[in-house]
């Protein structure tokens, strides 16, 4: 009789993180906050904190880690974050933006820009 082969490997692990650095340098942002935050919300098998072994959510300074079992979804780490800017009132100054495969980083919109875009257009 057919045996199927029993695979040698583990499963597989996503490490996402968030790096919060330039709103805690500034002090508008408090990373524990953040941690907390994701602890309560992130889903695991539909339901909302049911993290229990398989999924670590840890902070080092300002950067927040999550690691997870491979079918995670880096979309619900952005979703969580932009609720969680939303809530704090931050949501008009930062943005959460992908600087790599498993990374997120909140960057300040580029208001400086646009406010001489603007002085240029009432010269002419």
């Amino acid at each position: 009789m057919w045996k199927p082969k029993k695979s040698g490997r583990k499963a597989k692990t996503v490490t996402l993180t968030v790096d919060c650095k330039k709103p805690v340098e500034d002090m508008i942002m408090d990373v524990a906050a953040v941690e907390k935050y994701l602890n309560e919300r992130v889903k695991v098998d539909g339901k909302r904190g049911n993290l229990g072994d398989s999924v670590k959510i840890s902070r080092d300074k300002a950067v927040v880690t999550v690691t997870a079992p491979e079918p995670f979804s880096k979309r619900q780490i952005r979703y969580l974050m932009r609720r969680y800017l939303k809530r704090a009132n931050l949501r008009d100054w930062l943005r959460v933006v992908s600087n790599g495969k498993t990374s997120y980083e909140l960057r300040y919109y580029n208001i400086a820009d646009q406010e001489e875009e603007d002085d240029g257009d009432e010269e002419e």
